[in-house]
């Protein structure tokens, strides 16, 4: 232990030790972050629920921080609701006539990407009737047509195909947003949604809510079903971290002691260790994981058990082995079975650590390997089908298309975040095998 605090202190010498150290802070306070952020039955809510819940995102939305550097301002999502007052939203009644006004100004350099206007109406028994219409800040008025209202009612103006018939055959996103003079260009101003509402019933009441999607939002856009990235790519944090950090644990302290019997006891023992280390080597290791998620269980702590097993006797316990059988000789290790030390004492207490400061290295260097593992299951589609993970960002984004699709910060954003990590492990273990290795130091 003292050579392992010795070698710690002598990290500071090593400006890559320190990258590798600060990368992996920053990722540990990601994940500290995400848990409080995003409790994690609420991330799993977020992650699992359909477009009710996302129903004022837009689908495939580029980050919002992008129109910091683009000339081009691209619209982020506005929404209108009676339930919301504000001085743009008014709600007035007369008789049994509801009239409610949802204006906004557009300012934007683009278009829309959908437009959409959701009604909650009460009544008992007779449906309400609304008269929609389209107010453009050039002052034309554009009907939207009428309907009866349920208790739960959604107009997808984006898909009326008679609306984009009368707008000239353009998407009415577009077509109500068209300025006269210069067709590739929204008319920028004032715009108002006008809806009149016909009840016929004393208690009942019509409340409404537009929503103008817009194509950038949040810290990192969205995806297909409108779900916010930024739950996953924080909550890809504490989950590679802790597989990483767990299955590495497992498989170096196991494999130590494994490799530590073997030497001590030798014969049959050694000898089965041996022939269960050589006939694992060659087993698929990708190819058994992908049949355990087929077909049994895309747990992730089936995975990570069926991992560990796979992990356990693998060449690093013959290496081991080669050691531990120079240490066996040693003169304290005959000292102590004179004294009449157990077996398991000589292995645990004067054994095994003598091996720790080659295991930190390579178990550092690990985490990495296997954080890319679990992200690779997930991109496979053989992922936790329940946690939200950087794999299965990255799996999402490639059934989509979202690189022929152009959408590029899908597959960059979980991408960059599992090379942080690969780099700071990495420059971390590199280091510290150069500090507790003194052959290496003069490479």
């Amino acid at each position: 232990m003292s050579a392992i605090r010795t070698g710690l202190r002598q990290i500071r010498r090593y400006p890559s030790a320190l990258v590798g150290l600060v990368i992996i802070a920053g990722l540990i306070a990601l994940a500290i972050a995400a848990v409080f952020i995003i409790p994690y039955d609420e991330a799993i809510r977020l992650w699992r629920g359909g477009e009710d819940i996302w129903q004022e995102s837009p689908r495939y939305a580029r980050p919002a921080w992008l129109n910091l550097f683009s000339a081009k301002k691209l619209p982020e999502t506005i929404v209108l609701s009676t339930l919301r007052p504000s001085q743009t939203v008014k709600k007035t009644r007369a008789n049994k006539t509801v009239t409610i006004s949802l204006a906004f100004d557009y300012s934007y350099d683009d278009f829309p990407s959908e437009l959409t206007l959701f009604f909650q109406a009460q009544y008992r028994e007779l449906l309400p009737y609304a008269r929609v219409s389209w107010r453009t800040p050039d002052g034309r008025e554009i009907s939207l047509g009428e309907r009866k209202l349920t208790a739960s009612d959604r107009y997808s103006i984006s898909q009326d195909t008679r609306l984009e018939r009368r707008l000239g055959n353009r998407p009415p996103e577009v077509g109500l947003f068209v300025s006269p003079t210069a067709p590739q260009v929204p008319l920028k101003g004032r715009y108002e949604l006008q809806i009149i509402g016909t009840l016929f019933e004393e208690n009942a009441d019509i409340d409404a809510k537009l929503v103008v999607y817009g194509k950038v939002y949040g810290l990192a856009g969205t995806d297909h079903k409108r779900r916010d990235l930024m739950v996953a790519l924080l909550w890809g944090a504490p989950v590679a971290l802790a597989f990483g950090f767990i299955v590495a644990v497992g498989t170096s302290l196991t494999t130590l002691i494994i490799a530590a019997i073997g030497a001590w006891y030798g014969r049959w023992i050694d000898a089965l260790i041996q022939r269960i280390t050589e006939v694992n080597i060659i087993l698929p290791y990708l190819p058994i994981l992908i049949i355990i998620g087929t077909f049994y269980s895309r747990s992730i702590w089936v995975m990570m058990i069926a991992i560990t097993l796979l992990s356990i006797f693998t060449a690093g316990i013959k290496v081991y082995r080669a050691i531990f059988l120079q240490i066996k000789e040693s003169p304290y290790i005959e000292a102590a079975r004179a004294y009449g030390a157990s077996d398991l004492r000589i292995i645990v207490r004067y054994m095994a650590p003598r091996i720790i400061p080659i295991l930190v290295p390579g178990f550092v260097t690990l985490i990495p390997g296997l954080v890319f593992l679990e992200a690779s299951l997930g991109l496979l589609g053989l992922g936790d089908p329940v946690l939200p993970t950087w794999g299965k960002i990255l799996n999402d984004a490639q059934s989509n298309g979202a690189l022929y699709k152009g959408y590029y910060y899908w597959v960059l954003s979980p991408s960059v975040l599992l090379m942080f990590t690969a780099l700071g492990f990495s420059l971390l273990g590199f280091a510290l095998d150069r500090i507790f290795n003194p052959r290496l130091r003069e490479l």
